[in-house]
């Protein structure tokens, strides 16, 4: 049986034509929309979602692409642009009566939240982003030997056949690869929980793919108009980041305070997987942004 967040439901909630995203929801009160990143599903909140519920509405959706979410064909790149993402989870929130609504992204869910923040700054009041850099800045960041680090982003890139073939062809090695290399507590992930996100992902290669070449074109394209046109981040903005950007020879928190006047930068100890690593420190600074 897969597993799920003690306490919350499942449901099936319909976002744009044809795409149905699979959402957890618990709790009652003000809105938390929490959104997750790769390689996992809305799994990787179990544990801050639960914190979270006990004063708050949360929930958690499998992004389009993901998990049990529609996977619609990559028939153009608008099709998993983060701004098409975006507006899915702005749909979701509406769609469960929530017209504004806190937000807080990991990873590639982050990159969603970002968009979403900048698009639709009259629905998002808070916004939190763990662990990743716009994906402007991303480019800019990862360049020569210190994109080793980030191969998969090469990868994806890549026009449609060859990645979808290479990595369906060894889906659990690549998948679970970056499960074991970003993770500093092997225990954060248990088998059953680490076996769901392996099934997700081997169902969905096309579309995970589809979402990281958007990354290398649509999507770094509309964060340049924001930054030509100088749009930034209205709401409070909290990130929590792992020491990397000391490792590649930048400074994150200037990187993020170009779109996030009024920012709150974290660097925190443990690895990529925050959320399940230390569900303590990032539940607490929700709550601490979610105050401002």
């Amino acid at each position: 049986m897969t597993p799920s967040i003690p306490g919350f439901e499942l449901q099936r909630v319909p976002v744009a034509d044809g795409v149905s995203l699979n959402v957890a929801v618990g709790g009652a009160g003000n809105p938390l929309v929490l959104l997750h990143g790769f390689p996992q599903t809305h799994l990787m909140w179990r544990h801050v979602a639960a914190d979270l519920a006990a004063d708050r509405t949360v929930i958690c959706p499998d992004l389009r692409g993901y998990g049990a979410s529609d996977k619609p064909a990559e028939s153009d790149p608008t099709v998993y642009s983060k701004r098409t993402m975006a507006a899915d989870v702005v749909a979701l929130a509406r769609a469960l009566g929530h017209e504004r609504f806190a937000l807080a992204g990991h990873d590639r869910g982050a990159l969603v939240a970002f968009r979403a923040g900048l698009d639709h700054p009259d629905a998002v009041t808070h916004l939190a982003c763990l662990d990743v850099v716009p994906t402007l800045d991303m480019w800019d960041v990862l360049h020569g030997v210190n994109a080793a680090v980030a191969f998969h982003l090469y990868l994806m890139a890549q026009p449609p056949g060859l990645p979808e073939q290479l990595i369906a062809g060894a889906a659990d090695a690549f998948f679970g690869h970056f499960l074991d290399l970003w993770t500093n507590d092997a225990g954060a992930i248990p088998a059953e929980v680490r076996g769901a996100y392996l099934d997700a992902c081997r169902a969905a290669v096309p579309s995970i793919v589809a979402d990281y070449r958007a990354s290398a074109g649509i999507d770094v394209a509309d964060d340049q108009a924001d930054r030509d046109a100088g749009r930034t981040l209205p709401m409070p903005v909290a990130v929590l980041q792992q020491d990397w950007g000391a490792a590649l020879g930048y400074d994150a928190a200037a990187v993020w305070q170009a779109w996030a006047p009024d920012l709150v930068h974290t660097t925190v100890a443990c690895g990529h997987f925050m959320a399940e690593e230390d569900p303590r420190v990032v539940a607490g600074a929700l709550r601490a942004l979610l105050a401002r």
